[in-house]
Protein backbone atom coordinates (compact mmCIF):
# COMPACT_ATOMS: atom_id res chain seq x y z
CA UNK A 1 0.00 0.00 0.00
CA UNK A 2 1.53 3.42 -1.19
CA UNK A 3 1.34 6.22 1.16
CA UNK A 4 -1.91 8.20 -0.75
CA UNK A 5 -3.99 4.71 -0.27
CA UNK A 6 -3.03 4.41 3.53
CA UNK A 7 -4.26 8.12 4.03
CA UNK A 8 -7.26 7.75 1.92
CA UNK A 9 -8.05 4.69 3.67
CA UNK A 10 -7.41 6.54 7.51
CA UNK A 11 -9.50 9.42 6.05
CA UNK A 12 -12.62 6.88 4.81
CA UNK A 13 -12.58 5.78 8.40
CA UNK A 14 -12.86 9.05 10.29
CA UNK A 15 -15.27 10.23 7.88
CA UNK A 16 -17.30 7.07 8.75
CA UNK A 17 -16.75 7.43 12.81
CA UNK A 18 -18.00 10.96 12.68
CA UNK A 19 -21.39 9.95 10.51
CA UNK A 20 -22.06 7.66 12.91
CA UNK A 21 -21.47 9.92 15.91
CA UNK A 22 -23.58 12.62 14.70
CA UNK A 23 -26.65 10.06 13.46
CA UNK A 24 -26.06 8.34 17.49
CA UNK A 25 -26.09 12.43 18.26
CA UNK A 26 -29.35 13.08 16.10
CA UNK A 27 -30.74 9.46 17.63
CA UNK A 28 -29.95 10.68 21.28
CA UNK A 29 -31.92 14.76 20.58
CA UNK A 30 -35.24 13.44 19.19
CA UNK A 31 -38.55 13.65 21.30
CA UNK A 32 -39.35 10.74 23.30
CA UNK A 33 -42.43 9.89 22.10
CA UNK A 34 -44.94 6.61 23.45
CA UNK A 35 -43.92 2.98 21.93
CA UNK A 36 -46.87 2.37 18.95
CA UNK A 37 -48.08 -1.30 18.10
CA UNK A 38 -50.14 -0.22 15.25
CA UNK A 39 -49.38 0.82 11.55
CA UNK A 40 -49.91 4.73 11.05
CA UNK A 41 -53.15 4.73 9.15
CA UNK A 42 -54.24 8.41 7.10
CA UNK A 43 -57.82 10.16 7.94
CA UNK A 44 -60.04 9.62 5.41
CA UNK A 45 -62.75 11.45 4.23
CA UNK A 46 -65.58 9.12 5.93
CA UNK A 47 -63.67 8.96 8.95
CA UNK A 48 -65.90 11.94 10.69
CA UNK A 49 -63.76 14.94 9.49
CA UNK A 50 -65.82 18.31 8.88
CA UNK A 51 -67.01 17.73 5.47
CA UNK A 52 -68.23 20.56 2.80
CA UNK A 53 -70.15 18.86 0.11
CA UNK A 54 -68.93 20.19 -3.32
CA UNK A 55 -71.67 19.68 -5.70
CA UNK A 56 -72.84 20.11 -8.92
CA UNK A 57 -76.58 20.08 -9.81
CA UNK A 58 -78.82 20.37 -12.31
CA UNK A 59 -81.96 19.36 -10.53
CA UNK A 60 -81.44 20.48 -6.90
CA UNK A 61 -83.94 20.21 -3.73
CA UNK A 62 -85.24 23.19 -2.94
CA UNK A 63 -84.06 25.23 -3.04
CA UNK A 64 -80.78 24.20 -3.67
CA UNK A 65 -78.50 20.61 -3.94
CA UNK A 66 -78.73 18.19 -1.22
CA UNK A 67 -75.39 17.23 0.22
CA UNK A 68 -74.58 14.14 2.32
CA UNK A 69 -73.98 14.35 5.93
CA UNK A 70 -71.02 15.57 7.56
CA UNK A 71 -70.67 12.46 9.79
CA UNK A 72 -70.72 9.74 6.71
CA UNK A 73 -69.42 11.43 3.68
CA UNK A 74 -68.32 9.59 0.57
CA UNK A 75 -64.38 9.08 -0.43
CA UNK A 76 -64.70 10.20 -4.40
CA UNK A 77 -67.87 11.25 -5.60
CA UNK A 78 -71.31 9.78 -7.38
CA UNK A 79 -73.11 11.20 -10.18
CA UNK A 80 -76.92 11.21 -9.91
CA UNK A 81 -79.86 12.56 -11.27
CA UNK A 82 -79.61 15.43 -8.80
CA UNK A 83 -76.16 16.34 -9.91
CA UNK A 84 -72.58 15.05 -9.46
CA UNK A 85 -71.29 15.04 -6.09
CA UNK A 86 -67.87 15.23 -4.11
CA UNK A 87 -66.32 16.10 -1.05
CA UNK A 88 -64.06 18.32 1.14
CA UNK A 89 -62.88 18.06 4.54
CA UNK A 90 -60.93 20.46 7.10
CA UNK A 91 -57.20 19.92 7.11
CA UNK A 92 -57.83 18.01 10.23
CA UNK A 93 -58.38 14.24 11.18
CA UNK A 94 -62.23 15.24 12.48
CA UNK A 95 -64.16 17.43 14.99
CA UNK A 96 -63.63 17.08 18.39
CA UNK A 97 -66.70 18.60 20.62
CA UNK A 98 -64.16 19.43 23.21
CA UNK A 99 -61.54 21.65 21.44
CA UNK A 100 -63.29 22.26 18.07
CA UNK A 101 -65.81 25.08 17.45
CA UNK A 102 -68.08 25.18 14.03
CA UNK A 103 -67.32 28.29 11.94
CA UNK A 104 -69.08 31.93 12.59
CA UNK A 105 -71.11 33.13 9.48
CA UNK A 106 -68.86 36.02 9.20
CA UNK A 107 -65.55 34.72 7.62
CA UNK A 108 -67.81 32.76 5.58
CA UNK A 109 -69.83 35.07 4.06
CA UNK A 110 -66.49 37.42 3.59
CA UNK A 111 -65.21 34.04 1.60
CA UNK A 112 -68.23 33.34 -0.86
CA UNK A 113 -67.84 34.09 -4.61
CA UNK A 114 -68.67 37.69 -5.56
CA UNK A 115 -70.26 36.30 -8.55
CA UNK A 116 -73.26 33.34 -7.58
CA UNK A 117 -73.15 32.68 -11.09
CA UNK A 118 -71.14 30.19 -13.73
CA UNK A 119 -72.03 31.20 -17.26
CA UNK A 120 -76.14 31.29 -17.34
CA UNK A 121 -76.27 28.83 -14.82
CA UNK A 122 -77.00 29.70 -10.97
CA UNK A 123 -74.29 28.47 -8.13
CA UNK A 124 -75.30 28.59 -4.79
CA UNK A 125 -74.02 27.93 -1.03
CA UNK A 126 -74.98 26.44 1.95
CA UNK A 127 -73.92 25.78 5.68
CA UNK A 128 -75.27 23.19 8.04
CA UNK A 129 -76.68 25.07 10.72
CA UNK A 130 -74.69 24.02 14.00
CA UNK A 131 -77.37 24.76 16.30
CA UNK A 132 -80.73 23.75 14.36
CA UNK A 133 -78.96 20.81 12.15
CA UNK A 134 -80.45 22.28 8.95
CA UNK A 135 -78.93 23.61 5.60
CA UNK A 136 -79.50 27.32 5.28
CA UNK A 137 -78.17 30.05 2.82
CA UNK A 138 -75.45 31.47 5.30
CA UNK A 139 -76.84 34.06 7.47
CA UNK A 140 -75.32 36.87 10.12
CA UNK A 141 -74.82 35.30 13.90
CA UNK A 142 -75.09 31.48 12.44
CA UNK A 143 -72.64 29.15 12.89
CA UNK A 144 -71.68 26.70 10.61
CA UNK A 145 -70.14 23.05 10.91
CA UNK A 146 -69.92 21.90 6.92
CA UNK A 147 -70.87 23.40 3.63
CA UNK A 148 -72.46 22.44 0.12
CA UNK A 149 -72.28 24.04 -2.94
CA UNK A 150 -74.18 23.76 -6.16
CA UNK A 151 -74.09 24.28 -9.76
CA UNK A 152 -77.11 24.08 -12.14
CA UNK A 153 -75.89 21.16 -14.41
CA UNK A 154 -78.62 22.66 -17.34
CA UNK A 155 -81.39 24.90 -17.87
CA UNK A 156 -82.50 26.59 -21.20
CA UNK A 157 -79.62 27.54 -22.42
CA UNK A 158 -78.00 24.33 -22.61
CA UNK A 159 -75.97 21.81 -20.70
CA UNK A 160 -72.86 22.60 -18.51
CA UNK A 161 -69.88 22.50 -20.83
CA UNK A 162 -66.21 21.97 -20.05
CA UNK A 163 -65.47 26.07 -19.65
CA UNK A 164 -68.34 26.23 -16.89
CA UNK A 165 -67.09 23.12 -14.90
CA UNK A 166 -63.65 24.85 -14.73
CA UNK A 167 -64.84 27.84 -13.64
CA UNK A 168 -67.06 26.08 -10.98
CA UNK A 169 -63.69 24.52 -9.34
CA UNK A 170 -62.00 27.59 -9.69
CA UNK A 171 -64.83 29.41 -7.64
CA UNK A 172 -65.43 26.59 -4.89
CA UNK A 173 -61.67 26.35 -4.63
CA UNK A 174 -61.08 29.58 -3.84
CA UNK A 175 -63.67 29.55 -1.23
CA UNK A 176 -62.40 26.43 0.02
CA UNK A 177 -58.99 27.90 0.52
CA UNK A 178 -60.47 31.01 2.30
CA UNK A 179 -62.00 28.32 4.84
CA UNK A 180 -58.77 26.07 5.11
CA UNK A 181 -60.59 23.52 3.48
CA UNK A 182 -58.81 20.50 0.69
CA UNK A 183 -61.10 19.77 -2.10
CA UNK A 184 -62.04 16.42 -3.75
CA UNK A 185 -63.89 17.10 -7.07
CA UNK A 186 -65.20 14.56 -9.58
CA UNK A 187 -63.69 14.29 -13.26
CA UNK A 188 -64.61 16.56 -15.23
CA UNK A 189 -65.89 14.40 -18.29
CA UNK A 190 -68.43 12.69 -15.85
CA UNK A 191 -69.65 16.34 -15.14
CA UNK A 192 -70.57 17.35 -18.21
CA UNK A 193 -71.31 14.06 -19.51
CA UNK A 194 -74.49 13.67 -16.83
CA UNK A 195 -75.34 17.69 -17.59
CA UNK A 196 -75.45 16.50 -21.49
CA UNK A 197 -77.45 13.82 -20.20
CA UNK A 198 -79.87 15.77 -18.46
CA UNK A 199 -80.01 18.49 -20.82
CA UNK A 200 -81.30 15.60 -23.46
CA UNK A 201 -84.16 14.65 -21.26
CA UNK A 202 -85.22 18.19 -20.18
CA UNK A 203 -85.21 19.08 -23.95
CA UNK A 204 -87.32 15.80 -24.60
CA UNK A 205 -89.61 16.81 -21.73
CA UNK A 206 -90.11 21.09 -22.13
CA UNK A 207 -93.76 22.80 -23.52
CA UNK A 208 -94.39 25.93 -23.72
CA UNK A 209 -97.88 25.97 -25.30
CA UNK A 210 -98.93 29.38 -26.50
CA UNK A 211 -101.90 30.64 -28.48
CA UNK A 212 -102.79 34.04 -30.71
CA UNK A 213 -105.67 36.16 -30.63
CA UNK A 214 -106.06 38.24 -33.55
CA UNK A 215 -108.41 40.54 -34.41
CA UNK A 216 -111.43 39.80 -37.00
CA UNK A 217 -112.79 43.32 -37.31
CA UNK A 218 -111.64 46.49 -35.62
CA UNK A 219 -108.27 46.67 -33.52
CA UNK A 220 -108.13 47.11 -30.03
CA UNK A 221 -106.89 49.54 -27.84
CA UNK A 222 -104.57 48.67 -24.79
CA UNK A 223 -107.04 50.56 -22.17
CA UNK A 224 -109.89 47.94 -23.81
CA UNK A 225 -107.17 44.73 -23.59
CA UNK A 226 -106.26 45.35 -20.48
CA UNK A 227 -110.04 46.01 -19.55
CA UNK A 228 -110.26 42.26 -20.44
CA UNK A 229 -107.93 40.70 -18.82
CA UNK A 230 -108.72 42.23 -15.54
CA UNK A 231 -112.25 41.13 -15.64
CA UNK A 232 -111.20 37.74 -16.14
CA UNK A 233 -108.97 37.66 -12.65
CA UNK A 234 -105.27 39.13 -14.53
CA UNK A 235 -102.90 42.06 -13.25
CA UNK A 236 -100.25 43.66 -14.69
CA UNK A 237 -97.38 41.77 -15.09
CA UNK A 238 -93.43 42.65 -14.62
CA UNK A 239 -92.89 44.55 -17.42
CA UNK A 240 -94.72 46.84 -19.81
CA UNK A 241 -96.74 44.97 -22.61
CA UNK A 242 -97.22 42.04 -19.98
CA UNK A 243 -100.63 41.16 -17.93
CA UNK A 244 -100.18 37.75 -15.91
CA UNK A 245 -103.01 35.72 -14.09
CA UNK A 246 -101.30 35.13 -11.13
CA UNK A 247 -100.67 31.64 -8.89
CA UNK A 248 -102.39 30.67 -5.68
CA UNK A 249 -99.10 29.68 -4.21
CA UNK A 250 -97.27 32.92 -2.90
CA UNK A 251 -93.77 33.29 -4.64
CA UNK A 252 -94.54 31.14 -7.21
CA UNK A 253 -94.82 31.95 -11.17
CA UNK A 254 -97.68 33.05 -12.49
CA UNK A 255 -100.11 30.52 -14.31
CA UNK A 256 -100.46 32.06 -18.00
CA UNK A 257 -99.23 35.21 -19.20
CA UNK A 258 -100.82 37.72 -22.00
CA UNK A 259 -98.40 39.80 -23.67
CA UNK A 260 -98.60 42.34 -26.25
CA UNK A 261 -96.80 45.51 -27.78
CA UNK A 262 -94.66 46.47 -25.46
CA UNK A 263 -94.48 50.07 -27.06
CA UNK A 264 -98.29 50.32 -27.43
CA UNK A 265 -97.84 49.57 -23.56
CA UNK A 266 -95.59 52.44 -22.54
CA UNK A 267 -98.26 55.14 -24.93
CA UNK A 268 -98.99 57.96 -22.90
CA UNK A 269 -103.02 57.55 -23.76
CA UNK A 270 -103.53 53.61 -23.47
CA UNK A 271 -107.06 54.62 -25.05
CA UNK A 272 -105.31 55.95 -28.63
CA UNK A 273 -102.77 52.84 -28.72
CA UNK A 274 -104.23 49.89 -31.32
CA UNK A 275 -103.47 46.63 -31.05
CA UNK A 276 -104.53 43.75 -33.40
CA UNK A 277 -102.46 40.85 -31.59
CA UNK A 278 -101.68 39.30 -28.39
CA UNK A 279 -101.02 35.78 -26.66
CA UNK A 280 -101.47 33.97 -24.17
CA UNK A 281 -98.75 31.58 -23.34
CA UNK A 282 -98.53 28.87 -20.62
CA UNK A 283 -95.25 27.46 -19.05
CA UNK A 284 -95.63 23.67 -18.61
CA UNK A 285 -92.79 22.33 -16.16
CA UNK A 286 -93.02 25.97 -14.19
CA UNK A 287 -96.45 25.10 -13.06
CA UNK A 288 -98.01 22.60 -10.92
CA UNK A 289 -100.35 20.19 -12.24
CA UNK A 290 -102.37 20.11 -9.48
CA UNK A 291 -103.61 23.56 -10.11
CA UNK A 292 -104.48 23.13 -13.22
CA UNK A 293 -102.72 25.66 -15.29
CA UNK A 294 -103.85 24.38 -18.71
CA UNK A 295 -107.58 24.81 -17.89
CA UNK A 296 -106.69 28.30 -17.08
CA UNK A 297 -105.05 28.78 -20.21
CA UNK A 298 -107.91 27.18 -22.47
CA UNK A 299 -110.50 28.87 -20.54
CA UNK A 300 -108.70 32.64 -20.90
CA UNK A 301 -108.47 32.02 -24.27
CA UNK A 302 -111.97 30.95 -25.14
CA UNK A 303 -113.21 34.28 -22.81
CA UNK A 304 -110.75 36.95 -24.10
CA UNK A 305 -111.42 35.69 -27.84
CA UNK A 306 -115.51 36.07 -27.37
CA UNK A 307 -114.52 39.39 -25.31
CA UNK A 308 -112.30 41.01 -28.07
CA UNK A 309 -113.73 38.72 -31.02
CA UNK A 310 -110.73 37.52 -32.10
CA UNK A 311 -109.80 34.39 -33.58
CA UNK A 312 -107.44 32.02 -32.06
CA UNK A 313 -104.22 30.77 -34.18
CA UNK A 314 -101.14 28.99 -33.90
CA UNK A 315 -97.56 30.38 -34.68
CA UNK A 316 -98.73 29.74 -38.50
CA UNK A 317 -101.45 31.31 -38.16
CA UNK A 318 -103.62 28.15 -38.44
CA UNK A 319 -107.11 28.69 -36.62
CA UNK A 320 -106.84 26.39 -33.25
CA UNK A 321 -110.00 24.46 -32.76
CA UNK A 322 -111.16 22.73 -29.76
CA UNK A 323 -111.01 19.52 -30.44
CA UNK A 324 -106.78 20.66 -30.58
CA UNK A 325 -107.41 22.08 -27.15
CA UNK A 326 -108.29 18.77 -25.83
CA UNK A 327 -105.93 16.47 -27.78
CA UNK A 328 -102.59 19.02 -26.08
CA UNK A 329 -104.15 18.25 -23.08
CA UNK A 330 -103.81 14.39 -23.61
CA UNK A 331 -100.32 14.63 -24.52
CA UNK A 332 -99.33 16.99 -21.29
CA UNK A 333 -100.87 14.39 -18.88
CA UNK A 334 -97.72 11.72 -20.65
CA UNK A 335 -95.71 15.11 -19.88
CA UNK A 336 -96.51 15.26 -16.24
CA UNK A 337 -95.58 11.78 -15.68
CA UNK A 338 -92.25 11.80 -17.46
CA UNK A 339 -91.65 15.07 -15.20
CA UNK A 340 -92.85 12.91 -11.93
CA UNK A 341 -90.97 9.55 -12.73
CA UNK A 342 -87.73 11.72 -12.60
CA UNK A 343 -88.60 13.75 -9.57
CA UNK A 344 -89.09 16.71 -11.48
CA UNK A 345 -92.64 16.93 -10.76
CA UNK A 346 -93.93 20.38 -12.89
CA UNK A 347 -93.96 22.95 -10.61
CA UNK A 348 -91.39 22.29 -8.21
CA UNK A 349 -88.44 24.16 -7.65
CA UNK A 350 -85.96 21.89 -9.16
CA UNK A 351 -87.78 21.59 -12.27
CA UNK A 352 -88.25 25.71 -12.52
CA UNK A 353 -84.62 25.93 -12.12
CA UNK A 354 -83.74 23.00 -14.84
CA UNK A 355 -86.49 24.79 -16.99
CA UNK A 356 -85.29 28.12 -16.96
Amino acid sequence: MTLTQGLLALAAAVLVVLVAQGVWASWRARPRRAAQTLDRVEPSLSSGAAVVDGVVSGTPSDPVPSGGQATAAPAGAVASDRGVRGVWSRRRAAIDPLIDAPLPAEPVLAALPASRRVGSKLLLVEGLNAETGVWEAPQHGQRYSAFQAGVQLANRSGPLNEIGYSEFVQKVQTFADALGAAVDFVDMSEAVSRARELDEFAHAHDAQLAVHLRARGPSWTVGYLQQCAARHGMAPGAIAGQWVLPSEEPDSPPLVLLTFDAQAALAEDLDQSALRECTLSLDVPQTPEAVEPFSHWQRLASALAQDLDGALVDDDGRPVSIQQFAGIHQELQRLYEALAARDLPAGSIAAQRLFS
